[in-house]
């Protein structure tokens, strides 16, 4: 399994393209510059088969409906989260006086447990504080974990947009990141990558919950 991260959009999200010996892939949170993404996709051989959302939030949601109309594909998130796409309130986007949508998920996330897509095999962590239907995905194969807008290098998802929960924030991540591997790699929807037991070290959010 290889993954490749671009940097997109004005602040800076991180959009993810995971992929397997077969070429099978899933982009993660296309947050933006939709030509840019394509290009990565295509430069690599990959054949995308999903879209999935860590989360509805604008920049997260930029350039879904460029690359799910490119390639055919669906798009997931979860269920609390199933009418964001298309409500710039939920999203996001109109408390910075924009108005980024984009069309209905083809599939809602609705509980825990394996997602198989393709070739491909995932575990979806409900994560929410962030946002009510926040979700994180393990692929325990790579030991890597797509931790949305929850878990950063040393800090946590902000709290103060529509839905946010400081508190279930810090239980998400204590009861269900925390609790992966120490040695898990922590792709974060911005900044740089981390892992697991780098945070449950040194996190400055994370201590005396």
């Amino acid at each position: 399994m290889k993954w490749e991260r671009l940097t997109v959009g004005p602040v800076q999200e991180n959009t993810y393209v995971l992929w397997n010996e077969k070429k099978e892939g899933i982009i993660f949170d296309p947050g933006g510059e939709s030509k840019k993404i394509i290009s990565l996709v295509e430069k690599r051989g990959v054949k995308p088969l999903a879209v999935l959302l860590t989360h509805a939030h604008f920049d997260h949601i930029g350039a879904v409906d460029d690359v799910r109309e490119k390639w055919q594909i669906p798009v997931y998130v979860h269920k609390k989260e199933k009418d964001w796409l298309e409500d710039p309130n939920k999203n996001g986007s109109a408390h910075f006086m924009q108005d980024i949508t984009a069309k209905k998920a083809d599939h809602l996330i609705t509980e825990e447990g394996e997602l198989q897509i393709g070739s491909i095999s995932l575990q979806v962590l409900e994560t929410p504080g962030h946002s009510p239907g926040s979700v994180s995905y393990y692929v325990s194969s790579m030991e890597t974990v797509f931790s949305g807008d929850a878990l950063f290098a040393g800090s946590i998802g902000r709290t103060d947009l529509y839905g946010g929960n400081q508190e279930l924030l810090l239980k998400s991540i204590h009861e269900k990141l925390l609790n992966l591997p120490e040695e898990t790699m922590v792709l974060s929807g911005h900044g740089p990558e981390t892992a697991i037991g780098a945070e449950m070290d040194s996190n400055p959010f994370l201590s005396g919950f």
